[in-house]
């Protein structure tokens, strides 16, 4: 473990006094650090930095980081390995490392079942050759031990768990498809196109390996490129950020069928809807903002410019009051993280955070 061992070596920043508030984690992908920052309502202000890394002549590339249901333990991917990849969890009182499990090249998103018991760690292997099937890594958290690696798509990127807890959705960025997972079986039962396929056929479902062609409805006329996907708070929706067609794509998730498409900000990336089911909002990474999209009308309803120029993550306070972006930085200029008055739709605060700032979670709340 290396580069930054205090929080008095992050120049710039606003050092937490231990009032309460929100909890956020944020992790550096440049930096092999996950910084804690809280939010009191008027300022967010860093209360820790958790050094994170194996490898002290390399970035070891933290990447996503999400928190247990029973708020007991976080887990961050990391993406370089010996030589790949892998799962760690911290406990959330001690932020001390509990376990590590390998997975693949290149993980990037997690996903927990409700109960807790199953990650689900979408590998992209961003710098293998390609096209290829990467496959997405299942962990069984109590022991932290690798189930299996299935077999998925190429560049498997994000995934969400639905909140029944019954099934997984993979959004994959090169070969253009979203994934079902069965929870159960842990095979996939479903795949949907998400850009139309030569001849205007639709790969609606088969098992693990190549897509296979059916007559479903044909999705959009373009590419997608689906970078993130995310469950509406009632399971019957897919939320998918076409990082290629700048859209916003609305899946029935009952049917696998394309109900919308919402036209958003270039470079659409991340999507996220609020648990009260009020917001749907997007980061788009080529237009230094994000969009707020209404899901019972399915359109835009305003776009907030971020601080810096390359949002990439999102979170919500849990009373849907909040949004937290996170921002990844470029050179030598810090990243950060905004946050969102989701009632006035103006972004009330900021605060630097240093190299590459990209999964965002919160860790608890007041």
């Amino acid at each position: 473990m290396r580069f930054i061992t205090s929080v008095a070596m992050l120049t710039g920043l606003v050092v937490s006094t231990g009032a309460p508030g929100y909890r956020i984690l944020v992790a550096s992908e440049s930096g092999d650090i996950v910084t804690e920052l809280t939010w009191d309502g008027t300022a967010l202000a860093v209360a820790k930095v958790v050094p994170v890394g194996i490898m002290p002549a390399d970035i070891d590339g933290p990447h996503n980081v999400a928190v247990a249901p029973d708020g007991s333990a976080w887990y961050v991917t990391i993406a370089h390995g010996t030589p790949y990849g892998s799962l760690w969890k911290m406990s959330a009182g001690t932020d001390s490392l509990l376990g590590r499990a390998p997975v693949e090249m290149f993980p990037t998103t997690i996903a927990l079942t409700p109960d807790g018991a199953l990650a689900f760690v979408a590998n992209s292997d961003f710098h293998g050759d390609h096209p290829r099937v990467n496959v997405v890594t299942i962990v069984q958290t109590a022991s932290m031990t690798p189930l299996t690696n299935l077999p998925a798509c190429d560049m498997p990127h994000g995934v969400k768990v639905n909140h029944a807890g019954t099934f997984v959705y993979v959004s994959c960025m090169n070969s253009d498809e979203i994934l079902e997972i069965d929870r159960q079986s842990l095979r996939i039962t479903r795949r949907h196109k998400t850009a139309e396929q030569p001849g205007g056929h639709a790969a609606m479902s088969g098992a693990a390996g190549p897509p296979i062609h059916g007559t479903g409805p044909a999705p959009a006329a373009h590419d997608c490129m689906p970078t993130f996907v995310s469950v509406s708070p009632d399971d019957r929706r897919l939320y998918v950020a076409c990082n290629h067609g700048n859209t916003l794509q609305v899946i029935d998730a009952a049917s696998l069928e394309l109900v919308r498409e919402v036209p958003v900000g270039t470079g659409a990336y991340n999507v996220e809807p609020s648990a009260d089911g009020r917001w749907i909002i997007v980061t788009n990474k080529k237009a230094q903002s994000v969009s707020l999209v209404d899901p019972q009308s399915l359109t835009e309803v305003a776009k907030v410019p971020t601080t810096k120029s390359l949002p990439h993550g999102i979170a919500y306070s849990p009373d849907g009051r909040w949004a937290f972006i996170s921002q990844e930085s470029v050179g030598i200029d810090p990243g950060a993280v905004d946050v969102i008055d989701l009632t006035t739709h103006a972004r009330v605060a900021t605060i630097p955070v240093p190299r590459q700032p990209t999964g965002i979670t919160i860790l608890r709340a007041p």
